[in-house]
């Protein structure tokens, strides 16, 4: 409500500010504040910019409109905000910057420097067999567009084969048409799970050409207009034109243009009937319509990225890793997909990375410039010595080989503890012993270099190829598995070589709702909803409020993400015990959204039984009299797309006995997260048995 309104008897909104007024009357500080906020309310605040929009003309802008300079970069910016700018006559255009194109320029780079044949995108056909099986898997996290949960479940139901099915459902998947279940009935209609039904009799024939190709469905804002050309005899200005009234929704508009259309309709034989019922589904449409245009151009990059993760996929999930690496939780997701597609991410190496993630044959090797305290002029240096003097033997030889600028203690001890120098046959652990003594030696020599202190007896004791200076390496044993990650996850902010996790990953996803990382993806999620996740406590921070009860800040990760967890009240008393870092636990929470990120609040907490092993079959509870033959076809499909070696057992239950049974080998499935939500999704959350 405006201030003003605040004291209109006649504004909708008067009766709710009744206290506001109470206030108002009351005090006098009230009333100044109010009467200067009157002063104010309405005007500008500040100047918006968009992030990628251009506004053009042919002749010199300032000769137009007033434009002005941005103090804090100098850009140049109109004083006009942009409806204004087109109607004076002006073109508004938005450049946008795509983070997916240097994914696929670094993609096809990493294709090459791995020693296979070039690919060049623009020449490859829209036909590849494996790139639409990987789209009818849902196998598409990292492909542009086709990236979230829902979007994979829709992909799965729908079982792409062919270019038309990428371009509707990027049209398909928004709030509008998923509001209409338009993607699931685009969906069922293409696989033949629902009969296609045209919008009415009449028009069956008139447009099996328009909607054909989309199953009797509308779902683009070009069909809107052809549909008008094709039975209300519109030419396609006046199509456009009643594109545009249907999106505004003003009324008085809206009465003049059904009236051109009921009557090009009704003059070319259709019943009022027809048109009504086809002027009833126009209308919602046009308020979330697509233009194919943009859907098909966007299919395009989707299926360019689905395609080389299909083909290519060591090559473009290293171009995916290098565009995130900046981003913790996302780096976490594609490694965690690095591993469901059975590719091995190698730690950094001093002989063998570059500065991004490269491709090495079939696996991945870690950039150096992810790891912490170690910069882009280090890692210059350090592959510039590589290329001219040859690969490291050494660790003392890596140190005599580098210039100064990597001879760094900071430096030398972050690559040790992310297993750089792993490949030199050195443990860690000794390393770490004898880094700083080693640095301290080899600086004294570069510095004698340096100044041109060099030895004159260097070629009788020992040559050139020796380093100008020695240190011991002990033979130690290494930290055990747990030091390990630990360091690595310090200097790399993840978990490479291996994961606390692994191993026990079927359990986590068994016990939880949804993994962490979908979890924080689901922007649609609302607030205060309750949702299960499982994970490892990697941060655990005890606290006091200032009313002198105890409360906790947890972090929670599982193999993909990672999430904050809230422990307050009788709900801390009575979980506090269990609250350890390392400690493997289910929470069930309540979602909160606070400045645009989501926490959750705790529950209830439990300890997942870890002893179950990987090799343990996967039971799916079923009560019997669900088990109808078109719900167990289903379940075959989405056991069938997820293929691998564990067994299937199906428990019927019905009151008083249940029935165990195992399914044939042809079921065998392989336990992963979205297996798990699959069968969650077809057969509610409490299908899988322990």
């Amino acid at each position: 409500i405006s201030l003003t309104g605040i004291f209109d008897p006649a504004d909708k909104r008067y009766s709710e500010a009744e206290e506001f007024r109470q206030v108002h009357a009351a005090d006098p500080d009230a009333q100044r504040v109010v009467e200067l906020a009157k002063g104010i309310e309405g005007l500008k605040r500040q100047w918006g910019v968009h992030a990628a929009g251009v506004i053009m003309s042919s002749d010199p802008l300032i000769d137009i409109i007033p434009i002005m300079r941005r103090p804090q970069d100098g850009a140049v910016i109109t004083q006009f905000d942009y409806p204004t700018s087109e109607g004076l006559g002006l073109i508004k255009m938005d450049f946008l910057g795509l983070r997916n194109l240097t994914i696929l320029d670094d993609a096809l780079e990493n294709i090459v420097m791995n020693g296979k044949e070039p690919v060049v995108l623009e020449d490859l056909e829209l036909t590849d067999r494996a790139t639409y099986e990987l789209l009818g898997r849902g196998d598409t996290l990292g492909v542009f567009q086709l990236d979230g949960g829902g979007m994979r479940s829709l992909l799965r139901l729908m079982r792409p084969d062919n270019f038309e099915d990428i371009s509707a459902v990027g049209a398909l998947y928004r709030p509008g048409p998923m509001g209409a279940n338009s993607h699931t009935n685009y969906a069922l209609r293409k696989t033949g799970a629902q009969q296609v039904t045209p919008i009415h009799p009449e028009l069956e024939e008139p447009l099996a050409e328009i909607l054909g190709t989309t199953y009797g469905l509308i779902v683009y804002q070009e069909q809107v207009m052809a549909i008008a050309q094709r039975v209300a005899g519109y030419s396609l200005g006046q199509a456009d034109i009643l594109r545009r009234a249907m999106g505004k929704k003003k009324k008085s508009e809206l009465d003049k243009q059904f009236e051109g259309f009921s009557g090009g309709m009704i003059e070319r034989g259709f019943s009022m009937a027809a048109v009504q019922t086809l002027w009833d589904i126009l209308l919602p449409f046009s308020d979330y319509a697509f233009n194919k245009a943009h859907s098909a151009a966007y299919g395009v990059i989707s299926y360019w990225t689905a395609y080389l993760k299909a083909n290519y996929p060591t090559e473009y999930m290293a171009a995916l890793l290098t565009s995130v690496r900046d981003d913790k939780d996302k780096s976490a997701l594609y490694l965690g997909e690095c591993r469901h597609m059975g590719i091995t991410v190698l730690p950094p190496d001093v002989n063998s990375s570059a500065a991004n993630f490269t491709a090495v044959g079939t696996d991945i090797r870690f950039g150096l410039t992810a790891v912490r305290n170690v910069g882009a002029n280090v890692v210059d240096a350090i592959v510039r010595s590589r290329e001219e003097k040859g690969e490291f033997a050494s660790f003392t030889d890596f140190l005599d080989k580098v210039p100064a600028v990597v001879c760094n203690k900071r430096t030398i001890e972050s690559l040790i503890k992310a297993g750089a120098f792993d490949s030199l046959g050195h443990p860690r652990r000794a390393l770490l012993l004898v880094h700083e003594q080693a640095v301290d030696a080899v600086i004294g020599v570069k510095r004698k270099e340096a100044e041109g202190q060099f030895d004159l007896f260097a070629d009788v004791f020992g040559g050139d190829d020796d380093p100008g200076f020695a240190v011991a390496i002990p033979d130690l044993p290494d930290w055990d598995k747990k030091q390990r990650l630990a360091f690595e996850r310090e200097m790399l902010g993840l978990y490479v070589s291996d994961h606390p996790l692994s191993g026990i990953e079927h359990v986590l996803a068994a016990a939880a709702d949804v993994s962490i990382a979908t979890l924080m993806a689901d922007e649609h999620r609302p607030d205060g909803s309750t949702v299960v996740i499982a994970g490892l406590i990697t941060s655990l921070q005890r606290k006091m409020s200032k009313q002198g009860n105890p409360w906790a800040a947890v972090t929670i990760e599982d193999m993909e993400g990672a999430v904050e967890i809230m422990f307050f009240g009788e709900t801390y008393l009575a979980y506090s015990t269990v609250l350890a870092e390392d400690a493997v636990v289910v929470v069930r929470g309540r979602v909160r959204r606070r400045d645009e990120t989501m926490q959750l609040q705790a529950m209830e907490v439990s300890l997942p039984d870890v002893s179950v092993t990987a090799d343990s079959p996967v039971v799916v509870s079923m009560a019997v009299a669900r088990c109808t033959p078109p719900l167990v076809e289903r379940l075959r499909e989405v056991l069938s797309t997820h293929p691998g070696v564990t067994e299937v057992h199906l428990r019927l239950t019905q009151p008083g006995r249940a029935t165990v049974m195992r399914l044939d080998d042809g079921l065998r499935v392989e336990r992963s997260p979205s297996l798990f939500g699959d069968l969650k999704a077809l057969l509610g959350p409490s299908c899988l048995a322990s």
